[in-house]
């Protein structure tokens, strides 16, 4: 384990329950996302989630009847998505690992491989790469590929709705410069991230053997407004998550999520 492994690790192990709990702040993204992964996976597919956190998405599909194998990096997190498996009478299959050796690790193929995390947590780009072979390598003929992007936008987006005087940190400079010159950048953040411009997720995807069957931004355009639209009935907070479906996969308005995703087919 190198590094920027340890210190990732460290992370989540000592946020475990903070993790958790993401999705109770940040509900709009998880609605989205499920509602397209709902179209492929089918009652009886099985999944392997890789660096799938404590484990929201994995229950989530056990839940609906799906076979679930959880891998991550964080002893906590997996202690964590095990104790809330058995809360709720599921079956998960969980252990600490690695993205890149996953392979090394986990001996079935699966009908639907999440990549829900890895892609901003490896800040070298022939990690990338590995992490999609990968994650393609445990995949079946024909199996499907939800792989996650942390945008580089998405700084902004927290500063403006949650610090703006952040804005005014000498230390948030050289992030701001890759803003402003329309590029990635990975470094120290929350912990040790990796975040991409938008236009360069299509072009890494393309070199890949697979079929793209939806790049669309997670939080459709919810997330500067996250805290406000979780204040209103369940009625508009429903009406807002369709609208954000709908608008999800216009590329002009992918700047409005924080996390991006590519669901794939391989070929």
């Amino acid at each position: 384990m190198d590094d920027s492994q340890k210190i990732i690790k460290q992370f989540y192990d000592q946020n475990t329950q903070y993790e958790w709990e993401r999705f109770d702040r940040h509900p709009f993204e998880f609605a989205i996302t499920t509602k397209f992964m709902e179209r492929y996976v089918k009652t009886g597919d099985s999944i392997l989630d890789i660096g799938g956190g404590p484990g929201r998405y994995s229950l989530h599909f056990l839940e609906k009847g799906n076979p679930v194998t959880l891998v991550d990096l964080s002893d906590g997190n997996i202690e964590h998505a095990m104790k809330e498996a058995q809360i709720r009478g599921l079956p998960l299959q969980a252990q600490v690992g690695d993205a890149l050796s996953v392979r090394e690790q986990v001996a079935d193929l699966f009908d639907h491989v999440f990549l829900m995390g890895p892609l901003y947590h490896l800040l070298k780009p022939e990690d990338r790469v590995r992490s999609i072979e990968a994650a393609l390598s445990m995949l079946k003929p024909g199996g499907i590929l939800y792989a996650s992007f942390l945008l580089i936008f998405s700084g902004l987006i927290y500063m403006l709705s949650r610090a703006p005087e952040m804005v005014l940190d000498p230390n948030e400079k050289v992030w701001l410069d890759a803003v402003r010159s329309e590029i990635s950048w990975g470094g120290d953040a929350f912990t040790r991230a990796f975040f991409i411009d938008q236009d360069e997720i299509l072009p890494f995807m393309k070199q890949f053997p697979i079929e793209i069957l939806h790049f669309f931004g997670q939080e459709g355009i919810t997330s500067a407004n996250n805290d406000y639209l979780m204040q209103q009935p369940e009625e508009v907070k429903s009406a807002w998550v369709d609208l954000s479906v709908e608008l999800s996969e216009i590329p002009k308005y992918l700047s409005h999520s924080e996390h991006a995703m590519v669901i794939a087919r391989k070929c």
